[in-house]
């Protein structure tokens, strides 16, 4: 029965943990205000990198809107790393004004495409751009992230939207991405403190980024090591919120809970891997490292949600499992609070209410499924954190 306690109490504390940071965080995100970069008639040479698995049927069509930037042409390079593309549509890529990089590896991964082009890619550059297949930057990006960098930021992410909200998972992941924008990257900025990278929409110096690309070798998940290096080398990554791409979601349910089982496992991983640094760097100052540390420690939003659920109702079952039900009951509903106050005022309609419906759901299927927890790194699907691409190691 102690055991049984003890699992319980490491339950709680785990929720308790992740419940006060969420809420801590959502009241700072409402104290952003937007950078205001002066509009210096200084420009930065910039390399727009996407890379592409198998993304035929829209690498052209994004590639042509990713030229159409009011920024100026001899001032950026737009570089397609194609891996697997078809022959005629690589073609067709090379007959627009932009420079097409062919990788291919036993393993497809993203980390590894940048690295390859890198090597293929002058050093003439200042900033790097980061932009997935399936994302479109909105008018204004890149002069928006050069105003940032020639103000002296370092690291720059912009603001990912979803494209589309015409299901209700599309609605779900729309609002998983505006509430991670509000908390993890309006709210650490108002806090001080470094903002989380999403994988696309990101900026870097271009020299800085080759260096630590060349020494990143995480197979999946690529962005939580590229930010751990950040922070460990003191470059703190700057939110802009008004610098926006917009993201098409994968929306088939299966492969909505196979994408946050493996966030989960990406979490698990990382918090194994940085634990011991975390709480060293805690106590000799390091706010920032630590920071992330412990975000690798929040528990995901639905699985959270089922948990709560789930020792609400076995306190009610089993009367002396302490905390009682109450306590379930109040962290659920601080919660739930708190995550309300990071939803935009835009999505608070109908559709939302519907979207709500397939939570519960959607909790079972990610209990269900990381009792089975795996390594990320062994299925590599497209719709994982970083836009990891699509093959199995098998």
């Amino acid at each position: 029965m102690a055991v049984i306690h003890l699992l319980v109490l490491l339950v709680f504390s785990a929720c308790l943990f992740t419940v006060a940071y969420t809420l801590f965080f959502s009241v700072a995100g409402h104290l952003y205000r937007k950078h205001d970069f002066s509009n210096k008639e200084i420009y930065k040479k910039i390399a727009v990198l996407i890379p592409a698995y198998r993304e035929d049927e829209i690498i052209l069509q994004n590639s042509r809107h990713a030229l159409l930037q009011n920024y100026p042409s001899h001032f950026f390079d737009l570089y397609v790393i194609a891996d697997s593309l078809k022959e005629e549509t690589l073609r067709e890529l090379r007959k627009l004004p932009l420079k097409v990089i062919t990788v291919s590896f036993e393993v497809s991964t993203k980390a590894r495409a940048l690295h390859e082009a890198f090597k293929s890619i002058p050093n003439s550059y200042d900033l790097a751009v980061i932009l997935d297949a399936d994302h479109l930057m909105q008018p204004g990006f890149l002069d928006k992230i050069n105003r940032a960098a020639v103000s002296g930021c370092y690291a720059i992410q912009g603001r990912r939207m979803t494209r589309t909200r015409d299901s209700r998972n599309a609605v779900l992941e729309g609002i998983s991405d505006e509430v991670n924008n509000h908390i993890l990257r309006k709210g650490q900025a108002c806090a001080g403190l470094s903002a989380s990278i999403t994988g696309s929409g990101m900026a870097f110096s271009f020299l800085y980024l080759r260096q630590v690309m060349s020494e990143i070798e995480a197979s999946g998940g690529f962005e939580k090591e590229l930010e751990m290096t950040l922070v460990d080398d003191n470059h703190k990554v700057v939110y802009l919120d008004d610098a926006v791409v917009l993201d098409e979601k994968v929306y088939k349910p299966d492969t909505f809970t196979h994408r946050h089982t493996r966030f989960l496992a990406s979490q698990l991983l990382n918090l194994k891997k940085y634990f011991l640094r975390g709480v060293y760097h805690l106590f000799t100052g390091r706010i920032d490292y630590a920071n992330k540390v412990m975000q690798f420690a929040l528990i995901p939003k639905v699985f959270l949600l089922g948990t709560l659920l789930g020792m609400f109702i076995l306190s009610l079952l089993f009367n002396e499992l302490a905390p009682g039900p109450l306590v379930w009951a109040l962290l659920a509903f601080v919660y739930l609070v708190s995550y309300a106050m990071a939803i935009p005022a835009a999505y608070w309609n109908r559709k939302l209410l519907m979207a709500m419906l397939n939570i519960p759901r959607k909790a079972l299927h990610q209990i269900r499924d990381g009792l089975g927890i795996k390594s990320p790194n062994g299925k590599l699907i497209d719709a994982s954190p970083d836009r990891q691409f699509e093959k199995t190691t098998a």
